[in-house]
């Protein structure tokens, strides 16, 4: 893959930081399974857009709803309490998912179909084996009703107005496989309209000519290039390190933007993929994408998509990647505030003024 490959190296490395202190207050709640179901029935508990492959199989979500009216102890699931009171799965989601879908009676196929959530995979001398929720006995579904489990609730008090801590507390918690990377867990955590338009540029014929490949990535660090772009065409003023929170910040604050803010950044993002494109040609900035020099090129380029290009463009462009301070200011210590302001004024200046 032509995309990011020594790079997330070296950006996982200038991220490790220490996040600021957190005001968090914790509660342990035990809801019964029932209630839990309830709650999520009645939309108070929100489960993140996972992707699929993160989804358990019918055998362990089985082995989930025996253990529990077998009477075996079951790990504790982390909810944040968002501002409107609202529970967020942070860990736990397949353990919920799968106690919710054994109450509805079916499971969601891969193609959108639903089959019945019959309990496979325990032994099958079991009295439970092969059946669903409807056809246990009397017994065994006001069991599995009443039956606790244990949720850690978590709410964020200070900083106010810093909504990272969602993000770390997620990040810290999933650890176990195959851990998940910085844009996933924003994948996870904020949907919404502006997500689903970072999914939908992602997939722009430009700007996979750009980036050199037609297969979009499976880690999604091609979608945190996009929202890097777009938070420093907005907020470089604003920004601070470490670049994650910074990232994480405006896709909390722009979550469900106005579609009037949609449609002007499918436009920029739309007419800058095709101007770079066009004067620069196919895989400009490289077979390896390095953020530093992604992020000032492409800003500087999305300023001034109504202006006209400079006729001599493809030489400022060398010219740039030349400069020695520019190259500096992508080398080391990139995410630091003096360094990402020294890029962005360089590319502007270099290349279009």
């Amino acid at each position: 893959m032509a995309l990011l490959q020594t790079q997330d190296e070296i950006d996982d490395v200038e991220e490790e930081l220490p996040p600021p202190e957190y005001d968090i207050w914790q509660m342990p709640v035990d809801y019964t399974l029932e209630a839990l179901f309830i709650k999520w029935q009645k939309g108070e508990i929100t489960i993140p857009d996972f992707q699929r492959d993160y989804v358990w199989n019918q055998t362990q979500s089985s082995r989930l709803i025996d253990s529990f009216i077998m009477g075996l102890p079951v790990p504790p699931v982390f909810l944040f309490v968002d501002e409107n009171q609202k529970l967020l799965i942070i860990d736990g989601m397949q353990r919920l998912k799968s106690i919710f879908d054994f109450f509805n009676g079916y499971l969601e196929g891969s193609n959108g179909r639903n089959r019945p959530f019959e309990l496979t995979g325990i032994h099958e001398n079991s009295r439970l084996c092969g059946k669903t929720f409807d056809q246990l006995d009397e017994e065994d579904q006001l069991k599995l009703k009443n039956t606790a489990l244990r949720a850690i609730q978590i709410k964020h008090h200070n900083p106010p107005g810093n909504p990272t801590s969602i993000y770390h507390i997620f990040e810290r918690l999933n650890t176990g496989g195959t851990k998940l990377r910085q844009q996933e867990v924003r994948h996870c955590i904020y949907s919404g309209k502006l997500n689903d338009l970072l999914t939908e540029l992602n997939r722009t014929e430009a700007w996979r000519e750009i980036i050199g490949n037609h297969v979009t990535h499976k880690r999604k660090k091609d979608v945190e290039l996009i929202l890097r772009y777009m938070a420093l065409f907005h907020q470089a003023n604003e920004y601070k390190k470490p670049m994650m929170d910074f990232l994480s910040n405006f896709m909390a604050q722009h979550q469900n933007p106005p579609d009037e803010f949609i449609e002007a950044e499918r436009r920029r993002f739309g007419k800058t993929c095709r101007v770079i494109l066009e004067k620069l040609g196919s895989k400009p900035l490289g077979r390896i994408i390095r953020h530093p020099v992604f992020d000032s090129v492409f800003v500087a380029f999305a300023k001034h998509i109504d202006s006209e290009c400079p006729t001599d463009i493809a030489r400022r462009m060398q010219s740039l990647l030349d400069d020695v301070e520019f190259v500096e200011s992508t080398r080391h210590t990139t995410t630091d505030p003096a360094r990402v302001h020294t890029r962005l004024r360089l590319a502007e200046k270099i290349l279009f003024e």
